[in-house]
């Protein structure tokens, strides 16, 4: 379990290794198989579970990561981001051929987003 082939790896960072927000690799039990650099530089962990990064002992409430995987397709969330103070536009991408394994990232959308959506400061 949680073993994940030198190719999809490889894979992961020929496409998302330069992308300008962090992305993940994880498994479907949410260990961090790969990050890409932005991710690193912020010193994410691989290995550990993603939700461990904000304290968490379980998944975070809104994750479609599981729907994503169960399906077969890529998923999106928009919604602001208390924790990060950002909206973001959030995916979970399941890897093609690997049935436990999906991307995750966000992108900061802030600056698009009409202010009415946005909380008062």
């Amino acid at each position: 379990m949680n073993e994940v082939k030198q190719d999809v790896l490889d894979s992961f960072q020929t496409m998302w290794g330069l992308f300008p927000e962090p992305v993940l690799l994880l498994h479907a039990s949410r260990k961090i198989l790969a990050r890409n650099k932005v991710a690193e530089a912020l010193g994410i962990p691989a290995g550990v579970p993603c939700h461990s990064l904000h304290g968490r002992e379980k998944a975070c409430a809104g994750c479609l990561a599981d729907k994503a995987l169960k399906r077969g397709e890529a998923l999106r969330h928009t919604s602001w981001s208390p924790l990060a103070r950002k909206f973001m536009d959030t995916f979970w991408c399941p890897v093609e051929g690997e049935k436990d394994i999906y991307v995750h990232f966000g992108n900061d959308i802030t600056e698009f987003v009409k202010a009415e959506l946005l909380p008062a400061e």
